[in-house]
């Protein structure tokens, strides 16, 4: 096997399936056994992922019989037990402070070169103990990855930065002036306990001096997760998949995607960043009373009252001249051809201001006085209130109208009708042929 811890695998596994399986013959082994052997690995306290490689393990070594009976589990869809899915985290920058000032004090020589590793280099927690000085170039200012998880992740090489190579420099001189020299076969974190003692040997745990750090620091997670931290650093300060990826010794973004957590702040920078920025002419807009939706109490709502009051004196002004004169004037300023329409609708006509006087077009002009200065501050202010303002003034003079013409329709005894009502009248009084191109 590739691996040596690949044959300590295959070893425990074995021990397992001689124990549970060693007195049932090989052709007897079928889906039922194999589910058989799932409880029982189960009731023993197993963790269903450890129960998974076993079962893969010993359908491998059945030979051609295991795969039909991996072909027919997986059909029914008990091959493997469902493995929980343990989510990682990304420590904050706080708790990254604290965790390094805990194993900066700690007892442990090791725990705060370690946990340096981890948080710049992304390192496994067997790279990290299996580190010798022949891997570490302190001229180049880089360190290479030995033996590793996976294919992509041995041999990779990683830069060391600032904060890295400043820690790693002080463990070398106190590694001198323990051991001598550093020696390029000799291991980073040397076997010892309680001290360090010998460095052809590799240190077999620091589960302790972690729970130690994690536990002073106030901070919940997992070593493994100081690897997640880093790789979310990397994603959140715009670093490639394919850095990311070299660094961390992934083989795929799948998995990239599994170890980033990009957090909320970050999130919320990168959104923020899209927002427009106000230029100093909206500054100007804001300072003087006016906004996009209309404008604010103030100097630009006073302005507007203005204009609204110099529109309404105008169209008053205009009403009462109507008044006066008996005929309505007209109050669009735009060229308009109108269709044929009935006689009923002469008096709506008139009240539009249009003139009928034949089918060429009609020049309307403008009646209403606005002068050129109110025009100008008209485009300062609110448009929707200019027009309801318009509106309300245009249809108050129109019933004023309204009101006048009917009283004088019923002065000289006519329907509101208009003047067919009149000749529709004479000719049944008189009892003559009504004219033919007299409308009925």
């Amino acid at each position: 096997m590739r691996l040596p811890q690949s044959v300590v695998f295959a070893e425990y596994a074995i021990n397992h399936v001689k124990r549970l399986l060693g007195a049932t013959m090989l052709v007897d082994v079928n889906q039922a056994s194999v589910i058989d052997y799932q409880n029982d690995r189960l009731d023993d306290g197993a963790a269903p992922k450890s129960v998974n490689e076993e079962v893969g393990f010993l359908l491998r070594i059945m030979g051609e019989p295991g795969d039909v009976r991996r072909v027919r589990l997986r059909k029914k869809k008990t091959l493997k037990l469902r493995v929980r899915q343990t989510v990682g985290k990304a420590y904050s920058v706080e708790e990254k402070d604290r965790m390094l000032e805990q194993a900066r004090k700690a007892r442990s020589p090791h725990i705060y070169l370690a946990l340096t590793l981890a948080l710049n280099a992304g390192m496994r927690d067997a790279e990290i103990k299996t580190l010798t000085w022949e891997q570490i170039h302190f001229a180049k200012r880089y360190l290479a990855v030995g033996r590793s998880k996976t294919e992509a992740g041995e041999g990779r090489t990683i830069p060391l930065n600032s904060s890295l190579f400043e820690v790693l420099s002080d463990y070398a001189e106190w590694y001198r002036e323990k051991f001598g020299e550093t020696r390029a076969g000799w291991y980073v974190f040397p076997f010892g306990r309680p001290s360090p003692c010998d460095p052809s040997r590799p240190v077999t745990t620091l589960k302790t001096a972690w729970n130690n750090v994690r536990k002073n620091a106030k901070v919940e997670g997992r070593w493994h997760d100081n690897r997640h931290t880093l790789i979310t650093d990397l994603a959140e300060s715009g670093a490639g998949d394919q850095t990311i990826m070299d660094i961390a010794g992934h083989v795929s973004k799948q998995m990239l995607k599994h170890y980033s957590h990009i957090r909320m702040e970050a999130k919320r920078k990168a959104l923020e960043s899209i927002v427009k920025k106000p230029t100093a002419e909206d500054a100007a807009d804001q300072n003087s009373g006016r906004s996009t939706y209309g404008p604010r109490d103030g100097a630009g709502g006073a302005a507007n009252q203005g204009v609204t009051t110099s529109i309404g004196n105008s169209i008053a002004a205009q009403t009462e001249h109507e008044h006066r004169s008996g005929s309505p004037t007209n109050t669009q300023g735009f060229d308009v051809e109108y269709p044929q329409k009935s006689p009923q609708s002469s008096v709506l006509e008139a009240h539009r201001g249009v003139v009928r006087g034949g089918k060429s077009k009609k020049s309307l002009a403008p009646q209403v006085g606005l002068e050129p200065t109110t025009l100008r501050l008209t485009a300062e202010c609110s448009a929707i209130e200019l027009l309801r303002s318009v509106w309300r003034e245009l249809r108050n003079s129109s019933k004023s109208y309204i009101k006048t013409q009917h009283q004088r329709q019923k002065t000289i005894g006519a329907t509101p009708f208009g003047i067919w009502s009149d000749v529709r009248g004479v000719c049944a009084e008189s009892r003559r042929p009504r004219p033919p191109h007299l409308p009925s």
